[in-house]
């Protein structure tokens, strides 16, 4: 069988970084999205790239039946998922300015979609590969949370407590499926680079938020990922590593701390 990780999200940004990390070391690549032509165009360029077998499908959110559809098709090609990165997410209403939205106003069902997102559709997907996992005795399951779980932000009510489930899920999936074979954990990133921290000028931000001075690139987030996912953390289970530049280990930022002694001269 060829082994492989299943990536969710991974047509651009986190996703497809945390994709090319495990296939520069070896792994055949699964990439999930939304829209089939975006899974297989970044399929093809890494497959191009780095000499490995990659699929690209496309999932859309909560498809119960898209789910098992795909591991069916996996199971075909004589494909078997050794690590699940779920990095796709549902940012909730305070994701969407123009909507106007915060905690007052947003309706009922769409703080519901975000859990069902976040939550329900990640444990449908878990399942679909936890069962091909059980057969070969090997497998891991890695969660892409965030630190909001611990620290939230204004108008992400939602977000961040669906994250924080998403971290008590791995504990209680870690104990589920141990015994099988299959570890379980969690990454926490912070505010990383995207294109639209870069416009925002993300190292000054970041030199003022954090404890190191900067935020997080996409291959923080991947590496850490990888060591969870692979061999390197045989032995690790039901863990949450949180990648912030420590934001989160800290009482004020530094920014505060700067201006508090500005204003006493």
């Amino acid at each position: 069988m060829k082994k492989a990780v299943f990536v969710t999200g991974a047509a651009a940004g986190t996703g497809y970084c945390i994709a090319e990390t495990f296939a520069r070391n070896g792994y055949n690549v699964v990439i999930t999205s939304r829209r089939n032509e975006n899974s297989a165009d970044a399929a093809a360029r890494i497959a191009a790239q780095y000499g490995v077998e990659a699929y690209g499908y496309e999932l859309g959110i909560r498809n119960e039946q898209q789910v098992k559809d795909i591991f069916s098709d996996l199971d075909s090609k004589g494909v078997f998922v050794e690590t699940v990165v779920l990095n796709a997410a549902n940012l909730g209403f305070g994701n969407d300015p123009a909507k106007g939205m915060d905690f007052w106003t947003v309706p009922v069902e769409e703080f519901q979609e975000v859990f069902e997102t976040n939550l329900v559709w990640n444990f449908m997907i878990v399942r679909q590969a936890a069962m091909r996992m059980k057969e070969q005795h090997k497998g891991a399951v890695v969660f892409i949370s965030s630190n909001t779980a611990h620290a939230a932000i204004p108008n992400r009510s939602a977000y961040c407590a669906s994250k924080g489930g998403i971290n008590a899920m791995t504990k209680a999936f870690a104990v589920d499926l141990g015994p099988y074979g299959i570890r379980v954990n969690v990454v926490l990133p912070g505010t990383i680079k995207t294109d639209r921290w870069r416009k925002m000028g993300a190292s000054a931000i970041g030199g003022q938020m954090t404890p190191l001075g900067d935020i997080s690139d996409f291959e923080d987030v991947a590496n850490a990922a990888y060591y969870l996912g692979s061999d390197l953390s045989k032995n690790v289970t039901g863990t949450e590593i949180v990648v912030d530049g420590g934001m989160t280990s800290q009482l004020y930022p530094r920014l505060l701390d700067q201006l508090l002694k500005e204003k006493n001269g």
